[in-house]
């Protein structure tokens, strides 16, 4: 990217199997971006850089609490080819670019051949840090709760199932002075084709993170409610400060388990293996969770799931809650 001298970049941020995320300066105003790059070099980094950008581009407006594409470059060796910016590219188009990738036509084993996706700055990391580096805080809890089911509903309802919802996917900024949470990371998104309710659509391959699954994902035939109980999962770890160590990079992350012994199972996993479990909701503190939070949180994590809530009744019900609200004082 630097042959066009457009964007500086300043340090990597972020590093894993999906690619590298790089802090950079657009150097025409000096305004921050982020910068994504995704190597194209196997099918399966081809496969991820085309359901981000397919996820990204279809969105024909932006939401506050969705992460926005400013652009998206593809690059083939030395060369730099700007993919869209801010608008809408038509299927076409998009299927050539997937036609191109796919094909392996810029795949020259000698030439270096990325998608880079360059985004808005969010200066406060993931959620998952953002929250561990602070106390429990129910209105900031409630706020991100309204924000996240805010963001998950305007993605359904533009088809985009996530598939991948989890507090290292979700960013924070401060642009406005609150905290703004931001989803992000759509390589395991799914755009689906069609109108009509996203709820209806069905999938077969299971992904997404472990602690994070719905039941129905690791069986292989699940619908957009396993969003839903992704969220559910990130709901209860947030309200009660819950956290696992990841076995691989050994880090503190938010995330309800089952305790086996000294194993942690998997809540989805677990409720697989046993469909009638009852969820001891609250965990720790009952002081701490009221109790229309702890019916909201076991309507999300139903085991069943047409039992459980779409991304719309939760958008509904979050604004219904007493948890995190402030109480008005009494005049008399």
């Amino acid at each position: 990217m630097a042959t066009e001298a457009k964007y500086s970049i300043v340090r990597e941020v972020g590093r894993g199997s999906y690619g590298v995320v790089y802090e950079a300066v657009l150097n025409k105003t000096r305004s921050k971006v982020a910068v994504k790059r995704m190597h194209c070099n196997v099918p399966e980094n081809v496969e991820l850089a085309l359901q981000e950008f397919w996820a990204l581009q279809s969105i024909q407006r932006q939401h506050e609490n969705v992460i926005q594409l400013e652009e998206c470059v593809l690059q083939n060796g030395r060369a730099f080819q700007p993919l869209g910016h801010r608008f809408r590219k038509s299927d076409s188009h998009l299927l050539l670019i997937e036609t191109c990738l796919k094909g392996r036509r810029c795949m020259d084993p000698k030439a270096a051949c990325f998608l880079w996706f360059v985004m808005e700055f969010c200066d406060g990391g993931n959620m998952n840090e953002y929250l561990l580096s602070r106390g429990p805080d129910a209105q900031l809890n409630h706020s991100f709760m309204r924000q996240l089911s805010s963001a998950v509903a305007f993605l359904h309802r533009n088809q985009i199932v996530h598939r991948d919802l989890k507090a290292d996917n979700i960013l924070i900024s401060h642009k406005r002075g609150s905290p703004i949470v931001k989803v992000a990371d759509f390589g395991l998104s799914k755009v689906c084709q069609g109108k009509g309710n996203v709820n209806q659509h069905r999938f077969s391959s299971a992904c997404g993170s472990n602690f994070y699954m719905a039941p129905e994902v690791w069986e292989g035939h699940y619908t957009a409610k396993a969003d839903i109980f992704a969220l559910g999962i990130i709901f209860w770890a947030m309200a009660e400060r819950i956290t696992f160590r990841d076995g691989d990079t050994e880090k503190e992350l938010l995330g309800t388990y089952i305790c086996q012994g000294k194993e942690l199972i998997p809540l989805g996993e677990a409720l697989l293996e046993n469909p009638n479990m009852k969820l001891q909701i609250p965990l720790k503190n009952k002081r701490a969770m009221p109790a229309d939070l702890c019916e909201l949180l076991r309507d999300m994590l139903a085991f069943n799931p047409k039992e459980r809530l779409d991304a719309f009744q939760l958008e509904a019900r979050i604004r219904q809650i007493s948890y995190g609200k402030k109480r008005q004082r009494s005049l008399s």
